[in-house]
């Protein structure tokens, strides 16, 4: 039998694939054989906690080492001041082991044994000073993104949303009442030692939050497509576009699926068309996937590009339009560890101009007096608010209906904004 791999070294091998190329390995996460509830947490605690390390960094090192052996040395810093379920003869000896087996290891392994020596030795006194920095530093947020917040929602919001992002996310089940009865599916959950909680924000749709620890794949009906794993946030979107079972609709970003399973079940035994677009093939697959598990033949799914949306349907043209485009996630930084470090004034800039292209691409698809939603899981009003009064004002031919906005510290949710159009 193989010899299990140190676990420390499995997540800092995945931090310094996204030091490397900022990519998030979320498969490579979703992948792991061993020990991923813990891997799972440290590695999104270290990617969440980069300006923590750096402040450390700026007083401990006198020069930063490779990515490998700088991930190392992070992983073992943040179960030493972060998790409390671990020993601390375990974090040093396993962390420091990982780092001997690469070139150059023997001398890092002194320098992060030394490190992390320190931080036992201090961690109360660490603690205390790093909660007399300034939020951005001890709450672990880009200064640029903390400053918007501030300006935006005032400072005591501003810290409220930053502290929910630093939380570890919630598992939250959308039931598909079409396929079980609620009622019935919560106790069935009970019957199997799983205790459920209904998300307050359930309304149509009904939401529960799963007890930490438990694997989605083991909750019964996963199988049969009983439920979808999604935000209460997606079906903000969704109840405001509205849609009838008759109508030709069109999801236009669709992947990875959620919001077009809502589609799907309000629609449901009508005589209406659903239509799920995505640009790349690995999203497709993953939407047939989930096409399949939930029992949604019905549904048509095509591959295309939001942008240029008359090379898949020509003049093909929809009743209502659910145009959930890419955006910065600021919404969703409590899922997305990562996404925060990529919020910068040139990302801003290339991310509306995307959004603006696609929304005025898609609009072209509406029937006269058709709707369309435009949504958002970010909530910078450059992407939201702003971008849509713009479109509206430089578009006669459509005019602005009701706006919705989930803010996560008020709603519980994952971050959303959704906008009504309507084609005159």
């Amino acid at each position: 039998m193989a010899k299990k791999k140190n676990s420390r070294l499995v997540a800092a091998d995945i931090v310094t694939q996204w030091m490397d190329d900022q990519s998030f390995p979320d498969r490579q996460l979703a992948q792991l054989e061993h020990d991923h509830a813990f891997i799972l947490e440290v590695v999104n605690g270290v990617v969440r906690n980069q300006n923590i390390f750096q402040w450390l960094e700026s007083q401990w090192l006198k020069t930063i080492p490779a990515n490998f052996f700088r991930s190392v040395l992070q992983v073992g810093l943040y179960q030493m001041l972060f998790m409390d379920n671990v020993e601390e003869y375990a974090v040093i000896n396993e962390t420091v082991d990982a780092a001997k087996g690469r070139p150059g290891g023997p001398g890092n392994a002194k320098m992060i044994n030394a490190v992390l020596r320190r931080a036992q030795r201090q961690k109360e006194e660490i603690l205390e000073q790093l909660a007399e920095q300034p939020a951005h530093i001890r709450l672990s947020h880009p200064k640029y993104l903390m400053d918007r917040w501030i300006k935006t929602y005032g400072e005591a919001d501003a810290v409220k949303l930053a502290e929910w992002n630093n939380e570890p996310p919630s598992t939250i089940l959308r039931i598909q009442q079409s396929a079980v009865d609620p009622i019935g599916f919560m106790d069935m959950l009970r019957d199997d030692a799983i205790e459920p909680e209904i998300h307050p924000y359930s309304d149509k749709e009904i939401f529960i939050v799963l007890p930490r620890g438990v694997p989605v794949r083991k909750v019964p009906g996963y199988e049969e497509g009983w439920f979808t794993v999604q935000d209460p946030a997606t079906s903000v979107a969704v109840d405001l576009l509205a849609p009838r079972p008759t109508e030709d609709v069109l999801d236009a970003c669709a992947a990875p699926g959620g919001k077009t399973a809502i589609l799907a079940s309000r629609m449901d035994g009508g005589l209406g068309k659903l239509v799920a677009m995505d640009k790349h093939d690995d999203r497709i697959d993953v939407l047939k996937e989930n096409q399949k598990r939930l029992k949604l033949d019905w549904i048509e799914i095509v591959k295309g590009d939001a942008r240029y949306p008359e090379k898949t349907f020509g003049d093909r043209r929809f009743d209502c339009i659910l145009l959930d485009v890419p955006c910065l996630n600021t919404g969703v930084l409590r899922r997305r560890a990562d996404a925060r470090w990529r919020v910068d004034e040139d990302r801003m800039g290339s991310i509306t101009a995307l959004q603006t292209k696609i929304l005025d691409a898609c609009s072209k698809l509406l029937k006269d007096k058709g709707r369309l939603v435009y949504s958002t899981c970010s909530l910078e009003t450059e992407e939201n608010e702003g971008l849509i009064a713009r479109w509206v004002g430089n578009n006669p031919d459509f005019r602005l209906g009701k706006m919705e906005k989930a803010f996560p510290p008020e709603s519980g949710t994952d971050g959303a904004f959704a906008a009504l159009i309507r084609k005159k």
